[in-house]
């Protein structure tokens, strides 16, 4: 089993990793730039983390420890009305899964102080200005790709009135919407995020960590370009689509110039934090996309409010926590993260290659169990029904440390019923009437009878044991085409098994053709439950296990709901890819 609070591995013995950021950052190094490396995931609190914010969290947090340096967690939260405390706390639980540490716990709204002192300083420079247009008229003046846009009628306020008006939005003199401070850069910029955008906007909504302290909250690239610098960030990795925004990012940061402007962090100096400014890169990579999945925060919000899932963690949902229960495991997303690579070119990637990664993951680490989903029963007519008898079987085929474990067996078992058919099928290697096949690691029977009920369904088989082909017999060896699982049917304890499939029947439900949405493509088949038996090792385990059912695919025990009283498993995902050719 993968330790869930592992760390990644020393990558003291690992091959080097190569790719256009590690480079900048050893070259960085090597030019004496920097004498240590900062990054930080900043992620914004508004939702639940999803798998592509994997890649961040191991690129972000990787690189740090690559480099010898450290990363802080910081939670970039300006948007009050989009927050909550419960996605705070799944972020930082989703980043210590991942077996990552953060340097320190940081949050944008530690620094509303400082955001304000530098968008004070950015009206006295004559580099920002107080505007009276609605949102409807600020778009109406933007202009488009093709057009420039036209300067607000506010744009030549005076440094004084802008001041006031500032101080008055911060007195929470103005309603929402009624004012925005908006930087003045270029109206006729090709680049459309310079066309002087807003700082500030009035919002009179309590905030989870500041209450009502402030009526005006910061805009994201504004908050974020000066979190990163007043962090002492040496790197500022950003996906893609924050590449147009970059120029915005290095003039925010060049225009307050916190590094050489210790008045406008002394807020932070006197509650304790170290002075630590710097001048931060940013540099883009592509994001992770899958196919079959959607990972747009607004449709899996909309997903969890419609109850077309069962919450943000129902394991059919690409996010950290659904996966997490679905039984992925930290080392599975490091392996793929490490076979997808950091480039600069956006991509849909294949599913196959993250369920690639976790079963290589589990193969190696998950330990094998006998389990039956569908069963039917197997009765031995010439073994005494008293009899009873323990079996040692491995834990692990490839891995002797992993040790071995006691298998009770005894007269009638159960078997899978797709493992028998009187009327077998061109190359049926399994159990038939008058054929033989070995029970896995107890010998090797015959159907001499099938007993049906009233319904015609089979509800028997009538075997006999091959006693001279126990394990350790001379007759063990005897070569027979097929060899089937079992459970002791006495022994093994009943468990509610969750059979979980891809949440959507297309490649890309997100392409919203032919008038449908991605709703119209979920898989009704995404979730089928049955009533199974485990043999008692796989019923004892704590949960968060995870198994290898012989034969049928990895399991994990459910992180909430299983107990060895009532055992609950999650099919992660099947030993093979039954999507092939889909």
């Amino acid at each position: 089993m993968t330790d869930p609070n592992a760390t990644p591995a020393s990558t003291e013995s690992a091959p080097l990793k190569q790719d256009f950021i590690r480079q900048i950052v050893r070259d960085d190094l090597a030019s004496g730039k920097h004498t240590a490396i900062k990054t930080r995931f900043p992620p914004e609190p508004n939702g639940y983390l999803h798998i592509g914010h994997a890649k961040a969290i191991c690129l972000d947090f990787g690189i740090a420890a690559e480099f010898g340096g450290v990363c802080n967690l910081r939670l970039d939260d300006t948007n009050p009305a989009k927050e909550d405390p419960e996605y705070v706390r799944a972020i930082q639980d989703d980043v210590n899964w991942l077996g990552f540490e953060w340097n320190d716990l940081r949050h944008a709204s530690d620094y509303f102080e400082v955001l304000y002192l530098a968008a004070e300083k950015l009206i006295r420079q004559g580099d920002a200005f107080v505007c009276d247009l609605s949102p409807e008229e600020v778009q109406a003046y933007r202009g488009s790709f093709t057009e420039p846009g036209r300067n607000s009628p506010n744009r030549d306020r005076s440094v004084e009135e802008n001041l006031d008006l500032f101080r008055r939005m911060r007195a929470g003199e103005f309603s929402d919407g009624a004012k925005t401070l908006r930087a003045k850069i270029d109206m006729s910029s090709p680049n459309m995020n310079l066309r002087d955008p807003a700082l500030y906007r009035i919002k009179h909504v309590e905030h989870q960590n500041t209450g009502n302290e402030w009526p005006i909250y910061p805009m994201y690239d504004f908050a974020h370009s000066l979190s990163d610098s007043v962090e002492g960030i040496t790197h500022s990795l950003c996906t893609l689509e924050f590449e147009d925004h970059r120029p915005l990012y290095d003039w925010c940061v060049a225009k307050v110039d916190l590094p050489n402007s210790p008045e406008l962090t002394q807020p932070l100096v006197d509650t304790g934090l170290p002075r630590e400014a710097a001048v931060p890169r940013q540099i883009e990579f592509s994001r992770l996309n899958f196919n079959y999945l959607v990972m747009s925060k607004r449709k899996l919000l909309a997903l969890v409010n419609d109850k077309l899932v069962d919450g943000w963690d129902d394991p059919r949902m690409p996010t950290l926590q659904g996966i997490r229960r679905r039984g992925y495991t930290p080392g599975a997303l490091r392996l793929m993260v490490d076979r997808v690579g950091i480039s600069k070119q956006n991509s849909l990637l294949d599913i196959s290659i993250l369920e690639g990664a976790l079963r290589e993951d589990l193969d190696t680490n998950a330990q094998r169990r006998l389990a039956v989903l569908d069963p039917v029963k197997v009765i031995l007519t010439n073994v005494d029904p008293s009899h009873e008898e323990t079996l040692t079987f491995a834990n692990h085929p490839k891995d002797e440390s992993a040790g071995s474990r006691n298998v009770p067996f005894a007269r009638e078992l159960w078997i899978e019923r797709d493992d028998f058919a009187e009327v077998p099928p061109k190359g049926f290697k399994r159990l038939t009437v008058g054929g033989e096949v070995r029970l896995r690691g107890a010998g090797i029977i015959r159907c001499d009878e099938v007993v049906c009920d009233i319904n015609g369904d089979i509800s028997e088989l009538l075997c006999t044991l091959d006693l001279e082909s126990r394990p350790g017999m001379e007759g063990s060896h005897r070569k027979v085409k097929g060899t089937i699982h079992w459970v002791s049917a006495h022994h093994a304890v009943p468990a509610v098994v969750h059979l979980y499939d891809r949440l959507f029947t297309v490649a890309n439900p997100d392409t919203d053709e032919d008038g449908k949405t991605y709703r119209d493509y979920l898989n009704p088949n995404s979730r089928r439950t049955v009533t199974a038996y485990v043999e008692p090792a796989a019923a004892n385990a704590a949960p968060e296990t995870q198994f290898q059912f012989e034969r049928t695919g990895y399991f994990v025990t459910d992180r909430y709901d299983h107990s060895p009283e009532h055992p609950v498993f999650n099919r992660a995902v099947e030993l093979r890819d039954s999507w092939q050719g889909a």
